[in-house]
């Protein structure tokens, strides 16, 4: 299966199956459209036709090239993994991350929270440093032989629960070597209660902090807002302009989200690197369809235009030696993930769990609440073994509609929750974000291209 696609004067085809990526002529790009279809004699007369300047001979040279980067395994190579995939999901998995929801409860009231203002359609409630410790002691039990371990601080707002957070992390610290563990912690904040106490523990400790903000002021503020319903741009942006100079500008990301209130959502970002953050990232609202601010498919030209227009600026920026990373656009053509990484995803309800502050186990923080995916407690471990079979056999290979798609390496075929809340099923597909990951997946490709090319 091959890709193919034009972006910012690039003529782009893709080797799905390998990963490799051509950057060609105008020619060659059109006789790699025709070369499964049509016969060497009709491609001559094809392209001879389209293009009067170009010989047979020059035809039969690019086709002879096309044929070597096939034997090669380079262009239209087969795919080796189908009869793999489920083979790779029925192996023996083991836990290599938690994230803690450490606070059900928060200290905004943001019109778009997925977790209903942090309570996750429950009760508001604290984890206590009980429950957090078993939480250490169960990912301890459950890694197995893995070395590296990942806990990230969730809500709500974690530090309406930071005394609780540093005594988990300092118990975490006590064992690992015992253990032969290395715990790297992630902390999720709005920015509300940062303070100097709070940058020097995540500075010690954490590996990546991840820094709530949606861009320009109007923007924040619309749907950003305190309790009391005033917005908090201004109380919010110099605490994490403060962080990150004290972080030394690396080890962190910040977070926005996007709306049809502002599809133009790159000049949010470019707002947002303007204040000096430089490592960000911006996700596409999920919500109910009769939400004001829902993304409509009206809103998908301009969205595509957005990531083009973020693309190039992101090359102009780096040619003047001001670079920004944005998180969508971070992709390896050299490596990048393994074949288990790329068919399974992120590892939801399989390497990954949510634990809410009670000690129940849930596949991931946007099932939480949502009883038919409780999967256990943090004591008897996990017991729905039933719903974990689902998320072990949930992959790019397990939607029908993943079959013939090009990006399913690179999505791994996409968010089981967003699937879940947009079809039923955890295997289903959510047509709009597919839309949207394409798009990025085409424009981090194309800058890969243009930088390999100067």
């Amino acid at each position: 299966m091959i890709h193919q696609f034009k972006l910012n004067g690039y003529n782009i085809v893709l080797d799905v199956f390998s990963g490799a990526v051509h950057a060609v002529d105008e020619v060659a790009y059109d006789i790699i459209s025709l070369y499964e279809s049509s016969s060497q004699d009709e491609i001559i007369k094809s392209i001879t036709a389209k293009y009067p300047e170009v010989t047979s001979d020059e035809v039969i040279e690019c086709i002879e090239d096309i044929e070597n980067l096939k034997e090669n395994g380079k262009l239209f190579s087969e795919d080796e993994y189908a009869d793999l995939a489920f083979d790779f999901k029925k192996k023996n998995t083991v836990i290599k991350a938690l994230c803690l929801h450490i606070a059900h409860t928060c200290n905004l009231n943001c019109e778009y929270c997925f977790a209903s203002q942090g309570k996750y359609h429950g009760e508001r409630a604290l984890m206590s440093f009980e429950v957090g410790k078993r939480a250490i002691d169960f990912l301890i039990e459950n890694s197995g032989k893995r070395k590296n371990l990942e806990v990230d601080f969730f809500g709500g707002e974690p530090l309406m629960n930071f005394d609780v957070v540093k005594k988990i992390v300092e118990y975490a610290r006590s064992v690992e070597k015992q253990y032969n563990k290395n715990f790297r912690f992630t902390l999720t904040t709005n920015g509300v209660l940062v303070n100097d106490d709070v940058i020097d523990f995540a500075n010690k400790e954490c590996h990546n902090v991840v820094l709530s903000l949606d861009g320009r002021k109007e923007v924040h503020d619309n749907l950003r807002k305190t309790i009391n319903g005033s917005g908090s741009y201004d109380l919010i942006v110099p605490k994490f302009q403060h962080f990150v100079e004290r972080r030394g500008n690396k080890g962190y990301y910040v977070r926005g989200t996007f709306t049809h209130n502002n599809v133009d959502f790159t000049n949010d970002i470019f707002h947002m690197a303007d204040l000096g953050f430089t490592e960000l990232s911006m996700e596409p609202v999920v919500c109910s369809p009769d939400d004001p601010y829902v993304l409509t498919y009206d809103d998908l030209p301009v969205l595509y235009e957005q990531y083009e227009i973020l693309a190039k600026e992101m090359l102009r920026r780096e040619e003047e030696g001001r670079p920004i990373t944005f998180y969508h656009y971070m992709i390896d053509l050299t490596g990048g993930p393994c074949i288990y990484k790329r068919i399974s995803g992120c590892g939801s309800g399989t390497e990954y769990l949510a634990v809410t502050p009670w000690g129940d186990l849930y596949p991931c923080h946007q099932f939480v609440g949502d009883e038919k995916y409780l999967m256990g407690d943090i004591w008897k471990g996990v017991n729905n073994t039933e719903k974990q079979n689902e998320f072990k056999l949930c992959n790019a290979y397990a939607r029908p509609e993943c079959k013939d798609c090009w990006a399913k390496l690179y999505c791994s075929g996409g968010c089981a929750a967003n699937a879940y809340h947009a079809t039923g099923s955890i295997t289903g597909v959510y047509e709009y974000g597919c839309k949207l990951f394409k798009k990025r997946m085409e424009c981090a490709i194309m800058m890969q291209v243009a930088k390999s090319l100067k």
